[in-house]
């Protein structure tokens, strides 16, 4: 055979292969699209199927042996889950899919909400979203009209595509209980569900709403004692509302000024009766009540001073003692003629039997005070897991609070009377007593700390160190006390008197607290452990005589023994 028969030959083949090709992709191509259009001749279905979320199916993704004419028969229908496993997990364990497995035909299914599968609308969609009431209120009839008059459901009529549904708050195919710890409308999680929308800085500037109403819940009593999880305090849905939540302005409101005493008089019973209620959500800022800026600014003007002067002065006090101990030998240094010689003595007493006992409870239960205090303002801390985990049933927490104010009360009553009837004990009391020379003493003391002067000067027995803190410890009692029993009788102050009152007195306490756990650290706890002349333990609290002689005269002496040597 000829070359150029076999090139021929070759040609012929080529082609029909390719023809052969060609054909077999025609044929799937039919194959893809004919049942579809087969399927639209007869079946109605398949014109809508186009217009809805699924049409990017084809017929046979759902029903079996469609290609077979006549269709045979016991076909089963297709079910949703084969495509929307996760969705049917979380139908089967909400309260509609439970309802349907223990009998009731009537609980929603998938096609009850959303339709039949050739004509559903997506989800997404802003129509699927505005007939959300309408598919709920088939069943949750009352329910939605309440939510059609509030400002939610005003709101979705006003066609904002922003505004929450039955859905955004309960969820979806999940929806359980309230009463269920899952539920997205728990009490456990009603803050952050409203918060979804409400702690949103867009949606809120979007729509003028106030921007501060989580941050300034988050700071109040309510919000902290939620935090912690207390299931019983009040939340966003015990002041608002649930489906019937309205403007303030409206007088059907449960936040309307005329209905507030009865809404907050759910728990506190009387709220109102005397005085209004006054402003709620309460931030820091322009909007927050003059007396609470006023207190806020007083604080944070006298902690970091006083602290900050504190810190000065046991800090030069401790830098001097370090480099004398460490760094100075003083120690038999002679000159002709002179012999410097070590002061003698004995720690002084410095605390009687009684006052030890009075210390010693007055500090566990300040210490307590302290940890269970601002455990309610920072329960998410390590230091506070323990007091948040006791909290069931019962606000632990809060009753080792309160029974820490009692003892710390009680103590201070039983200081007072002791004082009273003791002639020793008010006679070493007596040294606490300012004096003419306090301030002098203070002032030299404190110029010799920052290192103005060689010569230490003189401190006496009972000085401006352990008065300041004895009067400290007096004002911070009587502060602390009269907040805290404010707060106590949060019911009876909204009863006789306004909301501001809880308010300054929250602010009070906590701003006192503060003040007062920095100034044991840095002033008190300097003296009894930082000190390096008594470091580790200073225990005169314990046996009542200081391990520590008169430092100033030692100090004195061995600046005079140095000059000697020299």
């Amino acid at each position: 055979m000829t070359n150029r028969a076999l090139s021929s030959l070759g040609h012929l083949l080529g082609s029909a292969v390719l023809g052969l090709f060609l054909a077999a992709g025609a044929g799937l191509h039919a194959a893809d699209t004919t049942p579809a259009a087969e399927c639209v001749s007869c079946h109605e279905q398949g014109q809508k199927l186009g217009k809805s979320a699924h049409a990017s199916l084809t017929c046979d993704t759902c029903h079996e042996s469609h290609e077979k004419y006549p269709h045979p028969a016991g076909i089963a229908k297709p079910v949703c889950l084969t495509c929307h496993q996760d969705q049917a997990v979380d139908y089967a364990g909400s309260v509609h899919g439970l309802a349907r497995k223990n009998g009731n035909e009537g609980a929603p299914d998938c096609a009850l909400c959303h339709g039949s599968a050739h004509e559903l609308q997506s989800p997404k969609s802003q129509a699927f979203r505005a007939a959300v009431p309408d598919t709920c209120g088939m069943c949750h009839t009352e329910v939605v009209e309440q939510y059609r008059a509030s400002v939610h459901g005003q709101a979705l009529a006003r066609g904002i595509a922003q505004a929450p549904l039955c859905t955004d708050c309960h969820g979806e195919h999940n929806i359980v209980k309230h009463t269920n710890s899952a539920s997205p409308v728990n009490a456990a999680h009603i803050r952050d569900t409203c918060g979804s929308c409400h702690g949103d800085v867009l949606l809120t500037r979007k729509f003028g709403l106030p921007s501060d109403r989580l941050l300034s819940f988050d700071t109040s009593f309510h919000g902290l004692a939620a935090k912690a999880g207390s299931q019983t305090v009040a939340n966003c849905a015990s002041c608002h509302g649930v489906h019937n939540i309205l403007p303030s302005s409206d007088p059907k409101s449960t936040i309307n000024a005329k209905n507030l005493p009865k809404t907050c008089g759910q728990c506190h019973a009387g709220a109102g009766t005397r005085f209004a209620i006054s402003q709620v959500h309460v931030a820091e800022g322009r909007t927050e009540p003059a007396a609470l800026r006023w207190v806020r600014q007083f604080y944070l003007l006298v902690i970091p001073v006083t602290i900050g002067l504190m810190l000065l002065h046991n800090g030069g006090d401790w830098l001097r003692k370090v480099i004398r101990l460490r760094f100075t030998r003083v120690a038999n240094i002679h000159a002709p003629g002179r012999t410097a010689k070590a002061p003698a003595g004995h720690g002084e007493l410095r605390m009687l039997p009684f006052e030890r006992l009075q210390h010693g409870i007055m500090a566990l239960s300040f210490l307590t005070l302290v940890w269970t205090g601002f455990a309610l303002k920072y329960p998410e801390q390590w230091w506070a897991a323990p007091l948040v985990a006791l909290d069931g049933t019962h606000a632990m927490r809060s009753i080792i609070h309160r029974v820490a104010a009692v003892v710390f009360m009680a103590i201070t009553v039983t200081h007072l009377v002791s004082l009273i009837v003791s002639r020793k004990l008010r006679a070493h009391w007596l040294e606490m007593l300012p004096n003419i020379d306090d301030p002098r003493e203070a002032l030299s003391n404190f110029a010799y700390n920052l290192g103005l002067g060689n010569t230490p000067p003189g401190r006496s027995p009972h000085s401006y160190i352990e008065k300041a803190e004895y009067w400290a410890v007096v004002w911070g009692a009587v502060v602390m006390i009269a907040t805290g029993l404010l707060l106590w009788a949060n019911t009876l102050v909204m009863k006789l008197g306004s909301k501001a009152w809880l308010d300054v007195a929250t602010s009070v306490h906590f701003y006192e607290a503060v003040l007062a756990s920095l100034a044991i650290v840095v002033w008190h706890f300097y003296p009894i452990i930082f000190d390096p002349d008594v470091y580790p333990l200073n225990t005169a609290f314990l046996t009542g005589f200081s391990v520590k002689k008169d430092e100033h005269a030692r100090e004195r002496h061995e600046h005079e023994a140095k000059a000697v040597g020299d």
